[in-house]
This record gives C-alpha cells, structure tokens and sequence, in this order.
C-alpha cells in the first residue's frame, strides 16, 4: 500500500512537472512572438521627425554586451561548479562563425541598395525562409514530410503578404498615388539577395548545429557566441561615422535593448531543444503582433492581405505540426 502511494506520488509530480515544462515552453514562444512583432513599432516610436535619433549599431552593441553579461551571470550560478570539462580554444572557436556570417549579411543588406529598390529587398528577403528550411534539412539531416514543406512555403507566401501590405500603407503614409507598387532589380541585385537569404539559413542553421553537437552547457556555448558577437559589433560600429554611442537614447532604446537581449537567449534556447522550424513560425507569428500593434499605436488599417497572412499561418501551423 505504501508502494503504491509512493508510485503515484511520482506519478502526480513527474505529471506536473511535464505540464510546468510545457507552460514555461509556451510562454517562452509567446513571449517570444511578441518581442519580434514589438521591435519595428518600438522603433517607429524612438523616431524624431521621420528618423531615427541614435546610432543603430551601438544598440546592437548593447544587445550583444547584454545577452553575454547574462550568459556569464548564468553561467557562474547555475553551471560553474558542475562543469567537468577541460576548456580549450578548440571549444570557443566555432562561435566565430556565425559573427562572421552575420557580419557579411549586415553589409550585404547596405550594399544591396545600389541594385535594387527597398520594397523589392524586403519581399524576396523573405526566400531566407526557404533557404533555413533546406539548410536545415540538409545539414541537420532532418527529413522534411512533403506536407511539412507545403508548410514552410505557405510561411514564405504569408511573409510576402504581409511585406507587400506594409509597402502599400508606407507609400500611402507618404501621400503618393497607390497605382502598384514598383520593383526594380538588377541580375547583380538577384544574386545578392539570394547570397543574403542563403548567409542568412547558414548562419541560424550552423548554430543550431553547433549548439546541439557540443556537449556543453547552453549558458557557455551562449557566452562563446556573445563574446566574437560583442567583438564584431564593436569594429563595425568604430569603423562607421555617425552619432556618438549614447546620443539620441531614450527609455524606448533601452527597452529595445532589453527585449532583444531576452529574444536572443531564448532563441538559442530554442536552437538548443527545438529546431530553426519552430523559430521560422514565431518568426512568422510575430507579424501579426506587428500588425495589431501597428494599428493600435499608430492607426494605421489592415488590408485584404494581413488576413490572409493571418490564414496562411494558421495552415503552415496545422499542416507542419499534424503531418
């Protein structure tokens, strides 16, 4: 009798133990979402007279000195005293890579606008959904049902959606005639912003890998990553003229900082148990929060095609998730 109390006493605790995981996992997505979708009304919100005031650079740099003074706090009080492997340079290595990739895809995105218009960059950037999607399957070794890419592609066409929804309410804010929105791009243009999409899926993909493969605590293998990430900013934000580091901060810049500090631990957090997939979806959600956000602060009207952005995601979601 005893015996059997004490097995369905773990039973009660291991249940509820299961049911606190999926919260937690739940809200960490949620949360995740609606940090995505905040980002560009935050920063409509930090503008002065149609610009931005401070220096976009020295707050990605505070976003990376961020995330790894977390790291490293993490680090000292939760895995410092169990970890039993001996450290080397080999460990830290790999995590340059990814800096790199996302330090090419930083200047590929300025030198772009040389051959092709911003609307045509922000529509065929979202081919990168495609490319994370194959690298993910390729590198990863993750077999994809037929169904599950029907999925990823209807993500795809749901960031068309929205992207060219947002271009018409830019040209209309502007008081031009919407007659159709104009593209331009070049041949040199088009081998560009696929080299972005592709740098872009690598990049994601190769942490993901990294971060699965080393049998390291997630809190290290995040201050590998921040350390060349903080690195990499800062010579790029040296090398470029513009406002001094601080200059045109306010209490919105700071809360940029913040919320994108705590997007970026938990997506490695979802890199390190889920997959690149599940961030392509809240990714993707997060236009939505974007939208209703967009029409709460700044009355902007949604159009025909959110709502089918809206129902696109809601298909990718079911087909990829109840293959």
């Amino acid at each position: 009798m005893i015996v059997i109390k004490k097995v369905r006493s773990l039973d009660v605790s291991t249940q509820q133990k299961s049911r606190f995981t999926q919260t937690g996992w739940l809200f960490l997505l949620v949360f995740s979402v609606f940090i995505y979708g905040s980002h560009a009304p935050l920063i409509t919100l930090c503008k002065v007279d149609g610009k931005v005031p401070f220096s976009p650079s020295s707050c990605v740099v505070l976003i990376e000195v961020t995330k790894l003074l977390i790291s490293l706090g993490l680090l000292l009080i939760q895995d410092l005293h169990s970890l039993q492997v001996t450290l080397s340079w080999g460990h830290m290595v790999p995590y340059a890579f990814p800096a790199v990739l996302y330090a090419i895809n930083n200047n590929l995105v300025v030198y772009m606008q040389l051959y092709m218009d911003p609307s045509t960059f922000q529509v065929l950037s979202n081919l990168k959904i495609i490319s994370t999607a194959l690298l993910y399957s390729l590198f990863l070794n993750k077999h994809l049902l037929p169904v599950q890419w029907w999925a990823v592609c209807l993500l795809m066409m749901a960031g068309v959606c929205h992207t060219y929804s947002s271009l018409d309410h830019t040209e209309e804010e502007k008081g031009e005639a919407v007659v159709g929105t104009q593209f331009h791009i070049s041949v040199l243009g088009l081998v560009l912003v696929l080299s972005y999409c592709f740098v872009s899926g690598l990049a994601a993909v190769y942490t993901e890998l990294i971060l699965k493969t080393q049998r390291l605590p997630l809190n290290l293998q995040n201050l590998f990553l921040y350390v060349f990430g903080v690195a990499v900013n800062c010579c790029a934000h040296f090398t470029n003229a513009g406002p001094g580091f601080f200059e045109g901060y306010s209490w919105v810049v700071w809360l940029i900082v913040t919320t994108q500090a705590l997007n970026g631990l938990f997506m490695s957090l979802v890199m390190k148990h889920s997959s690149n997939i599940t961030r392509l979806f809240v990714i993707s959600c997060s236009m939505l929060v974007n939208a209703v956000l967009s029409v709460s602060l700044f009355s902007l009207q949604l159009t025909p095609l959110f709502f089918v952005s809206v129902v696109l995601i809601g298909l990718a979601i079911y087909l990829y998730y109840h293959a």
